[in-house]
């Protein structure tokens, strides 16, 4: 029942809050695709004027794979990690020659792709064609950590299965799509990392640091060790021992 409300709850408020972003207006996989992995690592304020550069240029998944990798790069300049554009590429020449040119429906299909890990695979999927995968970003740890008072650290890699675990729980399987994209909007917007706007917060009556005043202790990370200097003993240069 609380699972449904949340989803409910969730899903009205971004029907209503939802940024306009250009990936929104669109249900094509390959400009959802391109969108997903400008958005690794990179602001959407940033992303946008560069989403809609790229995609003028190269349009669809065949034009892509048929440009110049130099070309590519060129289009991606500014945005950095160039490891994103190349794997986009190599990725967009294996859907033309393997499917056709068509962004492959299946997830254990489109995984495969060179730059396609668990974060790209659900959204694309979820968006685009409807599977039920959720997706688990940032965002996506930091509001299950408050809504749950999840004890795990969002930055260990060890703890990466429980949240996992928790955002499939909560996936909404009629509309995964706009779930995903309503949960991390939340977090975004709303669940920010430092004064979190609760007020505003569609989750409040069902979430759990919100109910016992704990927003700031959560999500937990793992503290950072400070630096420490080796010291040690160490010999002297034959320039620094005095003679008798």
């Amino acid at each position: 029942m609380i699972q449904l409300n949340i989803s409910k709850n969730l899903l009205a408020w971004f029907q209503t809050h939802q940024r306009c972003l250009p990936w929104r207006k669109t249900r094509d996989p390959y400009a959802i695709w391109v969108s997903e992995v400008m958005l690794q690592q990179t602001q959407v304020n940033t992303v946008i004027p560069y989403y809609e550069r790229f995609l003028k240029q190269f349009p669809d998944i065949i034009s892509l794979a048929n440009a110049r990798q130099d070309n590519v790069l060129k289009s991606w300049e500014g945005l950095g990690y160039y490891a994103r554009a190349i794997n986009l590429h190599k990725a967009s020449r294996i859907v033309v020659d393997s499917y056709s040119g068509h962004v492959p429906s299946n997830p254990k299909d489109f995984i495969q792709l060179p730059g396609v890990g668990d974060y790209i695979n659900a959204a694309v999927q979820s968006i685009a064609f409807g599977h039920g995968l959720a997706v688990v970003d940032g965002n996506v740890r930091r509001v299950l950590a408050r809504l749950y008072e999840m004890p795990e650290t969002v930055n260990e890699t060890r703890h990466a299965k429980q949240f996992a675990q928790k955002a499939s729980a909560l996936l909404n399987q009629d509309c995964p799509g706009n779930f995903n994209q309503a949960i991390m909007e939340l977090g975004a917007l709303i669940c920010s990392p430092r004064n979190p706007d609760c007020i505003n917060c569609p989750l409040t009556m069902d979430c759990q640091a919100f109910k016992n005043q704990t927003i700031s202790m959560f999500p937990k990370r793992k503290k950072k060790l400070p630096y420490q200097q080796k010291t040690g003993w160490q010999p002297l240069s034959r320039k620094t021992i005095k003679s008798c």
